[in-house]
C-alpha cells in the first residue's frame, strides 16, 4: 500500500497456515467471485476458490516476503508460502490486480462473493446449491 494514500479504509490480516507468510490488504475490494476453472480446484484442492480483487498496491507483504514461493511470470502468477503451500493470493490482470484467495484472510472482508465463474467446467461431483449467479466462463459468458 503506497504512503500517499488517504485512505480510512479497514486493514485486513491475510496469513498461510503455517503463519510464516503474513500481509495487509486494505478491505476496499472492487469484486469478489467464486471461480470454479480446473485451475482454482487444483490449486486450491477445493472445489472452488472464493477470491476477492483489488488493486495489487493494496497488498502489502508485512511478514515472510522471503517466504513467498511464485508459480508464473514477474506479471501474472500465483503467490504460495514456500513452508505450508498455503495459496495466498494471485497477481492478475496485466500484474495491476491481486486476487486474494478469501480463504487466508484472518479477519472479515465487508466484501461477499457475488457470482460464481467458470462453473463449464466445475467439479462434477460438486453442486452448487446457492443463488449466485452463474457464468460458464468469465462474467457475461453465459
Amino acid at each position: 500500500m503506497t504512503g500517499s494514500e488517504n485512505s480510512n479504509a479497514r486493514i485486513l490480516i491475510g496469513e498461510c497456515c503455517c503463519r510464516a507468510v503474513r500481509f495487509e490488504v486494505a478491505d476496499e475490494f472492487s469484486y469478489a467471485m467464486n471461480c470454479h476453472c480446473s485451475n482454482c480446484r487444483r490449486t486450491t484442492g477445493s472445489a472452488f476458490k472464493p477470491f476477492a480483487g483489488i488493486p495489487q498496491d493494496k497488498l502489502r507483504i508485512v511478514r515472510g516476503d522471503d517466504q513467498r514461493l511464485i508459480f508464473g511470470d514477474d506479471t501474472t502468477h500465483d503467490v504460495h508460502c514456500g513452508r505450508c503451500g498455503s495459496l495466498l493470493y494471485s497477481r492478475v490482470r496485466d500484474g495491476q490486480w491481486v486476487h486474494v484467495a478469501m480463504g487466508v484472510l484472518v479477519d472479515a472482508p465487508s466484501i461477499r462473493p457475488s457470482a460464481h465463474i467458470f462453473t463449464a467446467s466445475k467439479a462434477p461431483w460438486h453442486e452448487i446449491t446457492d443463488h449466485l449467479p452463474q457464468y460458464r466462463g468469465h462474467i457475461g459468458e453465459g
